[in-house]
């Protein structure tokens, strides 16, 4: 036996040496050294405290500025919400599990943290759906009506949400559940044990097809026509950025979270097989840092962002206007980089 399976834990050890203990009730430094966890509180803290301004300074920018009231950062309005929601209100927990060692809010915090973190990432992964269908429009139709476009985004920000309710809640209704993993300071999705009495393998099928699968296959099915613009003459240069920075923003998601997938999706094929704890708390939480590689591939990657940010910072100017030739650049159908 390789694992010790509790009421609301699964724990991959054997508990031949009765070191095991519940993850709700006791420190787990019998699965890795105490260094081990002060550097997860350290990192959670770095990206609580990097993710915070970031994100929300972000999203302040795109509400403020005219020209950046486009398709593109409608969704990037609310992934940045989606990642603040995570950031603000389940990386406290885990932080504050791996200072103690274990979930010191037992079930409760493992639920409220499990619960918001599967949300966000839903959130995030459903808007890139949206998006990379509004780009293919584009694609086929370069002339497509822009107030169109904005309906379909605003209905596409709906959709997302509600998607993620139809993965984040199940497992607080006992249609499976949520446990502390790897480590045991972090929560998500049981995908562990099969659990007749909550159907648990029932809903890994459902959230691997429905939240995974399928929109891995749209978002690939469109991916070869974003690449095409990319390059296209016949679109816009506006346009062309726009699928760039969508194709780059897939990208770093599907970086920082196939890892996690993929290991959780090994682990439910294999019941009972020999896994570390460690090396599934790594890629669980090199999956968090997605809440940075969103804003930053933003802000890297666009300009016209960059610039606004800039005109925000220094309330209303731009220092560097004079130095950079295009500093003017904006969308074709917007006004002013002025905030509105």
């Amino acid at each position: 036996m390789n694992s010790t399976e509790g009421p609301d834990f699964y724990i991959p050890m054997s508990n031949a040496t009765g070191l095991v203990r519940s993850p709700h009730e006791y420190p787990q430094y019998y699965l890795a050294e105490p260094w081990v966890f002060s550097f997860l509180t350290i990192y959670m803290f770095f990206l609580i405290l990097v993710g915070i301004p970031v994100n929300l300074f972000t999203l302040c920018v795109t509400v403020l500025h005219k020209n950046l009231r486009t398709p593109i950062y409608y969704m990037v309005v609310n992934m940045t919400m989606a990642d603040l929601i995570v950031i603000v209100v389940s990386f406290p927990f885990t932080m504050h599990a791996a200072m103690h060692g274990y979930f010191v809010r037992g079930m409760v915090g493992c639920n409220f943290e499990g619960f918001f973190t599967v949300h966000g990432i839903q959130i995030s992964l459903w808007s890139l759906v949206v998006l990379s269908v509004e780009r293919f429009m584009v694609s086929c139709r370069p002339g497509i009506d822009i107030r169109f476009r904005r309906r379909f985004i605003v209905k596409g920000i709906g959709f997302s949400w509600l998607m993620a309710f139809s993965c984040s809640l199940p497992p607080l209704f006992e249609w499976s559940r949520y446990i502390p993993e790897g480590l045991q300071c972090s929560c998500g999705v049981d995908y562990y044990t099969l659990k007749p009495d909550i159907y648990n393998e029932s809903f890994i099928n459902y959230m691997f097809t429905v939240h995974f699968i399928i929109p891995l296959t749209v978002i690939s099915l469109c991916f070869g026509r974003l690449l095409c613009m990319v390059n296209n003459d016949a679109i816009s240069k506006n346009e062309q950025d726009a699928s760039c920075l969508t194709v780059l923003l897939i990208l770093g998601f599907f970086i920082c979270w196939l890892p996690y997938a993929s290991f959780g999706w090994h682990i439910f094929s294999n019941q009972g097989s020999a896994f570390s704890p460690i090396a599934m708390t790594l890629t669980s939480f090199f999956a968090k840092s997605s809440v940075l590689f969103i804003p930053l591939i933003c802000i890297c990657m666009d300009k016209q962002l960059r610039q606004c940010m800039v005109i925000t910072l220094c309330l209303g100017k731009n220092p560097f206007e004079g130095k950079v030739g295009d500093s003017k650049t904006s969308d074709s159908s917007s006004g002013s980089a002025a905030p509105a």
